[in-house]
């Protein structure tokens, strides 16, 4: 299915990532939803990737981001607190409501089902919210910080770990805490609200749940999550409340649509060693099929498109770094260096939009540059660069990709 990703200010101007999960080709989309992590996850935990993915697959695009400070988002986490998720939320679903179109529904996981509840209330456009493994209230995750205690009273600052991660905090996270302490705004959500719970949820107790749904009003539902952790570690668990979750909000939403047809609903049969590019509807969009795979192509939205895909440069600068990236790594088993990570940046000229048009100029020269980390000295960085240059695709190219070398980030 088509990903896309979107960049976006936070209220202070800092940049945010997000990814939106389209629905495939043949689908049409039927609305859009928001998705909100949990505290101190990214937009790449498996849950919420599984379910963003398992609800496209429905009609729904979601949209999942990383709030302030975490994953590839812009700032510093140790200036966030509740409130500046909340303006993180309604920030993206601003994005949204730009691009595409304003989410008719907002859905939670952990804390950040606590930040929904809050940011429904203050976007008309939402219809219906959902809750996963949520507290009634932000001040729910104060114990996490009881150890800190002091050492924030005297120095302002902490340093405390989360999970495996270590993160710094400032006294103002937990003042900001301070202000949602009490679950009664839920009665004014005046949305459809949908809350989901596992029983042996040691995260976030059970007790949660029952005090978000004795505070909401109707129409309210509840669904156990039997068997599942937190995190929904386990496939199915999130695959059952993404099936759970389009049935529910079919009474809420409309989320009718026309039967795809026979045509539009199967990949063609792709010999191996063959592509297929198959036209829809006479659009910008254009499917790409192989013998196992399929993707989508789109001419960016300057240029009359949807932006649903990469454009046919974009392709090409994937696939000369998806190869470099094998080469390397092939190259570093073989001689046996510590190669920890390989992150490569293709670029081409600022004047080529995608090779979508014939106004389009022709592409004359990529730049390449590596970005590699592990214990290499420098016979090793040479072994690997003479690699990436003898690596088939880039040879294919016949001299159009300039590899300037191997940088090691700090």
């Amino acid at each position: 299915m088509p990903r896309i990703r979107l960049d976006f200010p936070n209220a202070r101007g800092e940049r945010l990532v997000g990814l939106l999960e389209t629905p495939p080709p043949h689908r049409p989309t039927l609305r859009y939803a928001l998705f909100a992590h949990c505290f101190t996850c990214g937009k790449d935990l498996a849950a919420a990737s599984r379910i963003s993915r398992a609800l496209a697959a429905r009609g729904i695009a979601v949209l999942r981001f990383d709030f302030t400070g975490l994953g590839n988002s812009d700032g510093d986490f140790a200036n966030t607190n509740f409130s500046s998720n909340i303006d993180d939320l309604l920030a993206a679903a601003a994005k949204l409501a730009a691009d595409f179109a304003a989410p008719a529904l907002l859905i939670g996981h952990s804390l950040g089902g606590a930040a929904v509840l809050v940011a429904a209330q203050r976007l008309p456009s939402v219809e219906a919210v959902v809750t996963i493994g949520a507290p009634a209230t932000a001040i729910h995750v104060r114990h996490l910080f009881s150890h800190a205690s002091d050492e924030l009273a005297r120095a302002g600052t902490a340093e405390v770990k989360i999970g495996r991660r270590r993160f710094t905090i400032k006294q103002q996270f937990l003042d900001d805490l301070e202000t949602y302490g009490d679950a009664a705004h839920i009665k004014q959500l005046e949305r459809p609200l949908l809350v989901f719970h596992s029983p042996i949820d040691d995260t976030v107790a059970i007790s949660e749940a029952a005090q978000i749904y004795q505070a909401a009003r109707h129409p309210k539902s509840f669904i156990s999550l039997d068997r599942a952790d937190h995190l929904l570690t386990n496939p199915v668990d999130a695959t059952y409340v993404a099936d759970t979750l389009v049935a529910w909000a079919g009474r809420y939403l409309n989320l009718t649509e026309a039967p795809a047809t026979p045509a539009e609903g199967r990949a063609p049969p792709v010999e191996p060693g063959a592509v297929l590019v198959r036209e829809y509807d006479h659009s910008s969009q254009r499917g790409l099929f192989s013998e196992r795979h399929q993707l989508l192509a789109d001419l960016p939205a300057s240029l009359g498109g949807r932006a649903l895909g990469p454009t046919p440069y974009d392709l090409l600068q994937m696939a000369v770094g998806a190869s470099l990236s094998l080469i390397l790594r092939e190259e570093a088993q073989r001689l046996g260096v510590v190669l920890d990570d390989v992150e490569i940046l293709i670029q081409r000229p600022a004047d080529t939009h995608g090779g979508c048009t014939k106004n389009d100029p022709p592409l004359t020269r990529l730049t390449c540059t590596l970005r590699l980390t592990g214990a290499l000295d420098s016979k090793a960085r040479t072994a690997l660069l003479q690699a990436a240059q003898h690596c088939p695709l880039v040879l294919s190219l016949d001299g159009r990709l300039a590899i300037d070398g191997i940088v090691e980030p700090l």
